[in-house]
């Protein structure tokens, strides 16, 4: 006798008929241990992100039992902090492969409409002023109120055709732009740029660039390593220094902009889909940015509550393209020029 065979839709199984909502893990059945082993976050934290984002993942579906927010973003932080769609991560919250994939995407654009909430620079006089003294009492460097660098972060290849995403390494990547203060905290986030555009490259085309030149943040300025150009509003170390005052200098900036190194670290020490160990953002280059953009997302609001940025263990940083090397033009800004050498006259000298 011949045996039917039904083609059983895994949706279909998981949620049923009915309105009702998938529950098949409970924060309070588990330890704070195993909390922070599998998730990277604390019970209080998971229960902020469920208020947070509970309305954005508990929109009208054509399903007729919805997945609840708190397990949609259980799924979602094993991904970021594991990088990759694990059996056992979904076996921990009862759902298939195919649900973990689109539990990150829900909470992904739900933490991407809330970027600007968590990622901006500062809008009154008095905190701007606050980011300086602070930076100041680092090393001795007025004026700055972040320091900005550049960070890839390997996707797949979008096409066979398609270069653009092709960093000096060979690898496939998305070079993202990040500017932070003191504490780590990430105050400008743009992650759509191409791999294979230089920093320079990447920074002439940003909106950032584009803020600055219009004339916002005003007698303040960025720091930026020897892989952009100067600018009157971002100082940059000087190739070659001779003069005292110009070691100083060097070495004051060298200091300060060592924070947004140790930032990166952080991040990709705590966010595994992004440091490369597991293999490469397996999504579009739009999908992987916004990926990236609410890993950064989920970096500010973690410090917001008290988690510091120094306190995860500075490992698994994927290895970076190498320093590019540029013709040294900064002469060309000859205001920029003046800006950095009345500086080191002033507070270097």
């Amino acid at each position: 006798m011949a045996i039917p065979i039904t083609v059983l839709d895994c949706d279909l199984l998981l949620y049923g008929r009915g309105h009702r909502t998938l529950d098949r893990f409970k924060l309070d059945d588990v330890t704070d241990e195993y909390l922070m082993s599998m998730y990277g976050f604390p019970r209080q934290f998971i229960y902020y992100l469920v208020e947070l984002l509970g309305a954005n993942l508990s929109r009208p579906t054509q399903r007729s039992r919805a997945i609840s927010p708190e397990t949609q973003i259980l799924a979602a932080l094993g991904f970021y902090t594991s990088g990759s769609f694990q059996t056992r991560m979904g076996d921990a919250i009862g759902i298939s492969q195919a649900s973990m994939s689109r539990c990150v995407a829900n909470v992904t654009e739900a933490l991407v409409e809330r970027a600007s909430q968590f990622i901006h620079f500062p809008a009154d006089e008095a905190s701007i002023q606050a980011l300086k003294d602070e930076f100041y009492g680092l090393a001795g460097m007025p004026g700055v109120m972040g320091v900005v660098d550049c960070i890839h972060v390997a996707i797949k290849a979008p096409n066979a055709e398609d270069l653009s995403y092709v960093n000096r390494k060979g690898l496939h990547s998305l070079n993202c732009l990040m500017v932070c203060d003191i504490r780590g905290a990430l105050m400008t986030v743009e992650t759509n740029w191409p791999g294979s555009l230089q920093d320079c490259a990447v920074l002439q085309q940003s909106s950032l660039s584009s803020q600055f030149e219009a004339g916002m943040h005003k007698d303040s300025w960025l720091l930026g390593d020897s892989a952009f150009f100067l600018h009157t509003w971002l100082m940059t170390p000087l190739h070659i220094p001779e003069t005292p005052a110009e070691y100083r200098y060097n070495m004051a900036h060298s200091a300060t902009h060592s924070v947004i190194e140790k930032t990166f670290r952080t991040l990709c020490s705590r966010f595994r889909c992004l440091d490369g160990s597991k293999g490469a953002l397996q999504y579009s280059p739009e999908k992987s940015s916004h990926i990236i953009l609410a890993c950064c997302v989920l970096h500010n609001i973690s410090l917001e509550h008290g988690m510091d940025v120094w306190s995860s263990p500075m490992t698994g940083l994927m290895e970076q393209p190498p320093e590019e090397e540029y013709e040294h033009m900064e002469s060309l800004d000859l205001e920029a020029d003046r800006i950095r050498q009345e500086l080191m006259l002033t507070h270097f000298s």
